[in-house]
């Protein structure tokens, strides 16, 4: 589903939509190969889901995506029919003739592009054959219990047999992803296939797990014996076969520059091209529409907490912010232990200072649980049996119009004040209101938990911040918070993602898209993309905290700063911000970012077949980027010489806000795009300072 956000005038419409670079696609086949077509796993699946429509537009009817099948993804994903190339169906069809089972049909998602399945057990009998192929070319062994191993073999042995199949004409470009379909493309470059090949890593298989160890990873990228560290985690095949494939590919991809650089020592080669994820965004008509949402979510997630925290309710929703972590359950990759330290902190600065403000913070990170807390489900219970006495408002509303003072005679009998006398009696609570919303399996061993015991955040009554874990993903179906997560996010204030191990991150950027602020780090992916294209990101609510300079305690000050200035905004100086971090959603629109995959493919093309594509490598085209420059209305965020406790008035300094005007700041910005910049490695030299840009 595309995330959408509003076209007001505020949005930069100058940034250039390039085409593919004068490629014939009509005389060409593009096969883009994964493990999570119509098979969602991990990230990559958004990757592929959200670029597919831009792709599809580019290459029409020449655009497939390969991937494996699984009947429970397909049920509900996948409109079968045949192959209108007959290239394509004639392979299909050789294939299916030796026993192997091949499905062909349309995505049902935007741009519906064509998907071509293999049917992995189909083909499993020829598993030991394949193994053997695939050692007599590259010398790596698979061990017979890895089934993912094994599968990815299979894949690949299939991809590269449905690749053979093909004759000289049309040419075809293979772009895989990840290790997972990185057999194909070995076995295709051993076997001379005339395809152009492209090989893109989102994470490095050995960064990932160094990373969860807990090791100083980027402080030491030059330090690592890298073969040792793959066979003590037993993954070295994996890791071969991730080595392997980037050193066949004709183009070496990667999706940010701090992956670039973790590649160049974990798989000894820098990337070709650098290729920035994206989001499909969709353009809402009405002006402003993103804020309308915001405040109608906000009040669905109030209602959750009015019942969540009942007996306990001594703080000012209109005054409460929300912030979230969202993302896989990995502790220190994801940041959630500087995050929570940060929070203990942040408790402490707004008890001190007295502050009025109230924060809730919500973990959505999924775990092992046995079904929903009672303490929780009870608490939603009592908000809904005192929203059933909403009658009595309604009649005190009827007098009202007809110009009479309600008699509370006449509107509560008996039984209403019963209902009222029971209901008040079960808003008295003994407990603490929970800190998580599920039974955790195991929560004695549970790294938040166990976080949450150390510094003491148990939702009490004094603490200005509280602390709620939702360990399962979002559903509008849910019986406790029945909110997406789109529409979750469009309701909080700020997404918090401190990430030490994040190839690009996805939750900040979908933050960004719908108009929300978030915290990323200087070791992610999109934290270097925004540091780039942002003179001053916190003036645009992106809030990027130095993880790979600063010692961890120096860090957790930062992202403790960094939220306790949020919190410091009054509601104007909110809404400011929200503005504005929605005006950068173009720079992550797959129409902007595609450029980068376009590149790639006529690179592919100009080093596979150099005498009917030509291309200097040298010097690659050049494209207009935007440099934002810093905002020169107000500041939206306190700065150190400002205020030194919150505000505690809605209205304060709203004197100062007088000199903001959005359209014509948003106008200035599309006035200041800078020089044009190049796609692939950042230019050498000197670094320009935030300064150079500002106003």
């Amino acid at each position: 589903m595309p995330l959408a956000r509003s076209m007001s005038m505020t949005s930069l419409n100058g940034l250039l939509q390039c085409e593919d670079e004068d490629l014939p696609v009509e005389d060409l086949l593009l096969f883009e190969i994964s493990w999570e077509v119509t098979n969602k796993v991990g990230g990559i699946y958004t990757v592929i889901q959200t670029k597919a429509k831009t792709t599809a537009d580019e290459w029409g009817e020449n655009y497939f995506l390969i991937g494996p099948y699984f009947e429970q993804n397909v049920k509900t994903q996948v409109e079968f029919s045949e192959p209108p190339n007959p290239a394509v169906k004639k392979a299909m069809d050789t294939m299916k003739s030796q026993g192997c089972q091949v499905f062909f049909g349309r995505w049902l998602i935007e741009g519906s592009p064509y998907v071509l399945l293999f049917d992995i057990g189909s083909a499993a009998w020829n598993l030991d054959k394949w193994k053997g192929e695939f050692w007599e070319v590259s010398n790596i062994g698979i061990p017979f219990h890895d089934r993912e191993a094994n599968d990815a073999v299979i894949f690949g042995s299939l991809t590269a047999w449905f690749l053979k199949e093909f004759d000289d004409k049309p040419n075809i470009i293979a772009h895989f992803h990840e290790w997972q379909a990185g057999v194909g493309l070995i076995l295709s470059r051993s076997q001379k296939l005339p395809v152009a090949t492209i090989f893109t890593t989102h994470a490095t298989l050995l960064g990932r797990y160094l990373c969860a160890a807990s090791i100083d990873f980027y402080n030491n990228l030059d330090q690592f014996d890298i073969d040792k560290e793959a066979g003590e985690r037993q993954i070295y095949h994996r890791y071969c076969m991730e080595r392997a494939s980037v050193h066949c590919a004709h183009v070496f991809t990667t999706v940010s520059q701090i992956t670039a650089t973790e590649a160049e020592h974990m798989l000894k080669k820098s990337p070709d091209v650098v290729t920035p994820n994206g989001l499909n965004i969709k353009k809402f008509s009405a002006m402003h529409e993103f804020q309308n949402l915001h405040s109608m979510y906000k009040a669905r997630i109030q209602e959750f907490i009015r019942g969540h925290f009942y007996g306990h309710l001594d703080f000012d929703l209109d005054k409460t912010l929300f912030f979230f972590i969202a993302g896989r359950y990995e502790f220190s990759n994801k940041g959630a232990d500087m995050f929570l330290e940060a929070l203990s902190r942040l408790n402490f600065l707004l008890r001190v200072h007295k502050t009025d403000v109230t924060v809730i913070v919500f973990f959505i990170m999924p775990a092992k649980t046995n079904n929903f807390n009672v303490e929780t489900l009870k608490g939603q219970a009592v908000r809904k049996q005192l929203w059933t006495m909403n009658h009595l408002v309604k009649l005190a509303v009827c007098f009202l119009c007809r110009g009479e003072i309600p008699d509370l005679n006449k509107i509560l009998d008996r039984d209403d004040i019963s209902i009222m006398k029971r209901a008040i009696f079960s808003t008295q609570r003994h407990s603490l209101p929970p800190v998580t919303t599920h039974n955790m399996i195991d929560d004695s061993n549970d790294p938040i938990l166990n976080t949450i015991r150390r510094i003491g955040l148990f939702n009490n009554r004094t603490d200005r911040v509280k602390v709620i874990l939702h360990p399962e993903f979002l559903s509008s179906t849910s019986p406790l918070l029945p909110l997406d997560y789109e529409e979750f996010v469009r309701g909080c204030h700020l997404g918090v993602f401190p990430s030490y191990y994040e190839p690009w991150g996805y939750t900040p950027a979908e933050c960004t898209v719908m108009g929300i602020p978030s915290v990323t780090t200087n070791l992610s992916g999109f934290g270097c993309f925004m540091q780039e294209h942002v003179a001053d990101p916190e003036a645009y609510g992106i809030y990027i905290v130095d993880r790979r300079f600063r010692s961890p305690d120096e860090s957790c000050n930062q992202l403790t700063q960094f939220l306790y200035g949020f919190c410091q905004q009054n509601r104007r100086q909110r809404i400011i911000q929200r503005n504005r971090t929605e005006r950068l959603s173009d720079l992550l629109d797959w129409k902007y970012l595609g450029r980068y995959y376009m590149h790639a493919r006529h690179l592919a093309l100009s080093r596979t077949f150099p005498d009917k594509f030509e291309m200097e490598p040298s010097a690659p085209p050049k494209t207009e980027g935007f440099r934002f420059p810093r905002p020169s209305s107000v500041p939206p965020s306190p700065s150190a010489s400002q205020h030194s406790s919150p505000h505690h008035s809605e209205a304060e300094d709203e004197d100062d806000d007088e000199r903001y005007d959005e359209d014509e700041e948003a106008e200035r910005d599309r006035q200041n795009i800078k020089s044009p910049f190049s796609i692939g490695a950042l230019p050498q030299g000197k670094k320009k300072q935030h300064g150079e840009y500002r106003n």
